[in-house]
């Protein structure tokens, strides 16, 4: 299998423009909130901080070091970058992540309310279930570290009454996550909406959910 040849920072750049733009233009991160990054280097490049991403371009997008570092002449980078950069340390298989505000799944990270396995497609993040990590404000280390425990074995989560963040392989890769953990959050919503207690399916039908989507598609295929 021929090896796949890496992206070059423009191309990088592009990519992650294209994605904040997707992200918000699609309604899962309205205005100036959420943000994106790529693992790159030794670090990281992400969408600067409070910009607004119709009017962003490549150069814009700030490269982070792995020490938290920016080098001079760039903008300042997003907010929350420590969360990012916390997520590569501890996810070497991660090389991208979006951070977004969509609707019915913040609705559920201010109730605090982890998605469980009601439906099979929660399997999509890695897991039995898509977690809700703790509250912290936002930009901290404390923040950080509760997003990188609850990313630890899942490639999605909820943070508590703020938002969403899905990670991936590459940008297109996370981002689709992303829309499918805010489709699982709206199903989710209107399913307690319902009343009563929800049927969940248990531990080990969820093990050979996540363990088939290991092989979903063309995974797998020889190039």
């Amino acid at each position: 299998m021929t090896k796949a040849k890496r992206p070059s920072e423009k191309a990088l750049r592009k990519d992650i423009v294209a994605t904040a733009l997707a992200m918000n233009r699609s309604g899962l991160s309205p205005l100036r909130s959420g943000n994106v990054s790529c693992r790159f280097k030794d670090g990281m490049l992400i969408t600067p901080s409070g910009q607004r991403y119709e009017d962003t371009e490549p150069d814009d997008i700030v490269f982070v070091a792995a020490d938290g570092s920016v080098p001079g002449g760039q903008l300042k980078p997003s907010s929350e970058w420590h969360f990012h950069l916390g997520v590569y340390r501890s996810r070497p298989n991660a090389h991208a992540l979006v951070h977004t505000h969509s609707t019915y799944a913040t609705v559920l990270a201010c109730a605090q309310k982890p998605i469980p396995a009601f439906h099979y497609m929660v399997a999509v993040a890695g897991g039995k279930d898509i977690p809700c990590v703790t509250y912290a404000t936002f930009g901290t280390e404390e923040l950080a570290r509760h997003v990188a425990r609850g990313l630890q074995e899942r490639n999605a989560c909820l943070m508590a009454n703020h938002g969403q963040i899905a990670l991936g392989a590459t940008l297109s890769e996370a981002l689709e996550l992303a829309f499918e953990v805010e489709v699982l959050a709206e199903q989710y919503y209107k399913l307690l909406a319902l009343g009563g207690a929800p049927h969940l399916l248990d531990d080990a039908e969820m093990t050979r959910n996540v363990e088939k989507f290991k092989t979903y598609g063309q995974k797998g295929q020889d190039n």
